[in-house]
């Protein structure tokens, strides 16, 4: 039942979810109708029939498995919970190095964001990042065309006109990236084994979806929801798809190694290009229709069959 429009107006513009208390007054603003546990795959909405969440729990793993990039040992201050070093769990693969790294093909757009993302690559180790993860930034794209078109086309036209300027103006390197750049979204994470408490995202925009996939040889994981009253089952070749500005999300995986590719998206870019924000994406009243039809006409088979 909640309105996620009235949701995010009720967010202060840098909410970063790590205050309990905070996020126990918005809870009782806004409570969840119920309690749920989802391991299908499945589509939330709110009471507009604006979409909050896209989830797939399989499916994924072979086709990041096989573009997989680590970066060096995060080195992060004790005040940045991303990149501290007490978040992160020692691998049990040879080889495997926790830490996280952000990727992208524009942190010059992206102006002070930069400054706050310890690990980032840039020059040659951040093309050669961006083509070894072809793989999986089409696969983003893909993902992002159905989930809202209308983003998918704003985002491609502002990609467009960043190869147009830095082309005029000389930025070689950037120019390089975008030209090798295969995904919709203006950056990436990449993150190995962090524990992940509570949190939003501040700058995703509330109309935008993050994307999180997940591979490794952990088992049993669930991410937890809070706001909205949301458990998943988060377990390898998982798709989870949401604005992490709305939803105040985390992750606790017991044991195992864990890879995880986070796409995201930054307004700042698309401010820079001049285009316009899009609208929150919307669930077709149609498609909802049948759908209860369906679930209407099942549950009458079942009760009624011989």
């Amino acid at each position: 039942d909640i309105d996620i429009i009235r949701y995010n107006e009720a967010l202060a513009k840098r909410e970063s979810g790590l205050n309990d208390a905070h996020e126990e007054a918005l809870l009782a603003k806004f409570p969840p109708a119920e309690r749920m546990f989802l391991d299908s795959p499945s589509v939330v909405i709110d009471a507009g029939y604006r979409i909050i969440l896209w989830y797939l729990p399989v499916g994924m793993g072979d086709l990041l498995r096989k573009s997989i990039t680590t970066g060096n040992e995060s080195t992060g201050r004790t005040s940045k919970w991303r990149t501290n070093n007490s978040n992160f769990c020692a691998a049990m693969e040879p080889g495997l190095i926790p830490g996280c790294i952000n990727i992208s093909p524009c942190w010059f757009q992206q102006g002070r964001e930069v400054s706050t993302m310890l690990g980032t690559l840039k020059g040659d180790s951040n093309l050669s990042s961006i083509m070894d993860m072809q793989r999986p930034a089409l696969l983003s794209s893909a993902a992002l065309r159905v989930m809202h078109p209308q983003l998918y086309r704003a985002s491609m036209s502002t990609h467009v006109k960043l190869g147009l300027w830095a082309a005029e103006q000389g930025q070689d390197e950037m120019y390089r990236c975008l030209q090798h750049w295969a995904s919709a979204y203006t950056g990436a994470a990449v993150v190995c084994n962090r524990d992940t408490p509570g949190h939003r995202d501040p700058k995703c925009p509330p109309e935008g979806f993050d994307i999180l996939t997940s591979i490794g040889s952990y088992d049993n994981a669930v991410m937890n929801l809070t706001n909205l009253g949301i458990d998943l089952a988060y377990n390898p070749g998982v798709m989870v798809s949401y604005s992490g500005r709305l939803v105040r999300h985390g992750v606790q995986v017991s044991e195992g190694d864990r890879i995880v590719w986070a796409w995201f998206m930054r307004d700042s870019v698309h401010n820079h290009a001049r285009t316009p924000r899009t609208e929150y994406a919307k669930y077709n009243l149609a498609d909802f229709a049948m759908y209860h039809l369906a679930r209407y006409n099942q549950a009458d088979f079942v009760r009624y069959r011989t």
